[in-house]
């Protein structure tokens, strides 16, 4: 095979992944390519760019066995840098939409979009990790399997804006379907947020078809009081308490952070998450990626018609108010896996009420875009948490005292 068929391969093959930035992934392993393409496809973008000029720094005439290859290269290289230039209009507008909910002390001091950063990723720092044992909520009638669930608890450790005394604390929730995953999902992530000056929780919770509904969210309710009864140890303020979850962990933090009577939650953050599980059922697609019509009847004990009750307590659209928690939802706009408009509806829903939020929609992401923090999706995700965060973690117990009174 000559060097003429052997770029046009190459180039054939580039455009095609690049032309995913384009699609809904139909299959588990396409939505892995568009991950791939979606949020590391600069890198893929910088290969077929060279390739390309070096077709047009070498030779004499530009026939069609140069032509064809260089015309390929120029498509996948404009398809790869989509998602990066796409991040890079909405970060014009992001402080400027955050500062209009959360107020100008809470934005952070940098660009929500860095492009040396999409190519040379911040050094990672590691914060020890304890793990802890916290008593399950039906430990005394348990039939079988342990009796306390695992946390892992990162004290703070660096400063975050207006920082003093204990730190707040953010209960991550981990993915899954409600029948996967663990705590130990994108712990980069909690590493972070423990190195700008916040505790940090990752919980394990009981998974379906073993434990249907409510079960898992009674965890996440004992998680959250196991470490209020344990603040001063902790070196966290019980009343500040945040929750993060992803994809089912954001239905579960929706979920239990709208339940009356917590004024220590002071946010709830939900990436790609349901939380409109009757909707859910009314417009999931039979044979989707995932069989979701199955994942919900083990997690809520069968369909809404059989288990309304469960439907009605884990979709927490339903149970907005205007005394719910400030929200920040994060939805790819291509997520095959979790229809954006579960997100979009929550966010008109919170904004019927009045309830402060953002929504921030990125139309070329799929479902776990925020695999690579440093992507398009990851940084400008990463840039609305921090202003998130700093928002509605500020203050102590005043600013509980005014939630429990409006």
């Amino acid at each position: 095979m000559d060097a003429s068929w052997t770029f046009s391969l190459l180039a054939a093959g580039l455009t095609g992944l690049a032309a995913l930035t384009w699609a809904h992934p139909p299959t588990l392993p396409a939505w892995k390519l568009v991950i791939l393409v979606g949020e590391f496809g600069h890198f893929l973008a910088a290969l077929s760019g060279a390739l390309a000029l070096g077709l047009l720094t070498t030779g004499d005439a530009l026939g069609w066995e140069r032509g064809i290859p260089l015309a390929l290269l120029l498509v996948a290289t404009f398809l790869l840098l989509r998602p990066a230039w796409l991040a890079w209009r909405i970060s014009l507008r992001l402080p400027a939409r955050l500062r209009d909910v959360w107020g100008e002390a809470a934005l952070p001091a940098r660009r929500p979009l860095s492009w040396a950063r999409l190519f040379w990723p911040r050094r990672r720092r590691r914060v020890p990790v304890e793990t802890l044992a916290v008593p399950r909520p039906d430990a005394a009638g348990a039939t079988g399997g342990a009796a306390v669930l695992p946390l892992d608890f990162h004290r703070a450790v660096g400063t975050r804006p207006g920082g003093c005394g204990a730190a707040p604390c953010i209960v991550v929730i981990h993915g899954g379907g409600w029948d996967g995953g663990d705590r130990s999902q994108l712990a980069a992530a909690n590493h972070r947020l423990a190195a700008r000056g916040y505790a940090v929780a990752a919980i394990s919770y009981r998974l379906a078809p073993q434990h249907s509904w409510p079960a898992a969210a009674e965890d996440v309710v004992a998680a959250v009081a196991f470490l209020r009864s344990r603040a001063a140890e902790l070196g966290i303020d019980p009343d500040r308490v945040v929750l993060f979850g992803r994809s089912a962990g954001g239905q579960l933090a929706t979920a239990v952070g709208y339940r009356p009577g917590q004024p220590f939650i002071r946010g709830v953050v939900a990436y790609y998450a349901p939380h409109d599980l009757h909707f859910a059922w009314r417009n999931t697609p039979a044979g989707g990626i995932l069989d979701f019509f199955a994942l919900m009847r083990q997690f809520l004990g069968g369909s809404p018609d059989e288990a309304p009750r469960a439907y009605n307590e884990a979709s927490a659209y339903h149970a907005v108010n205007p005394q719910v928690p400030p929200t920040l939802l994060v939805h790819g706009g291509k997520d095959s896996l979790v229809w954006f408009r579960q997100s979009e509806r929550l966010a008109q829903r919170l904004a019927e009420a009045r309830v402060p939020h953002t929504y921030l929609a990125l139309p070329w992401a799929v479902h776990a875009f925020d695999f690579n923090p440093d992507g398009p999706g990851g940084q400008l995700a990463d840039y609305a948490m921090e202003t998130f965060l700093a928002a509605v973690t500020a203050g102590g117990r005043e600013r509980a005292s005014e939630r429990a009174a409006r």
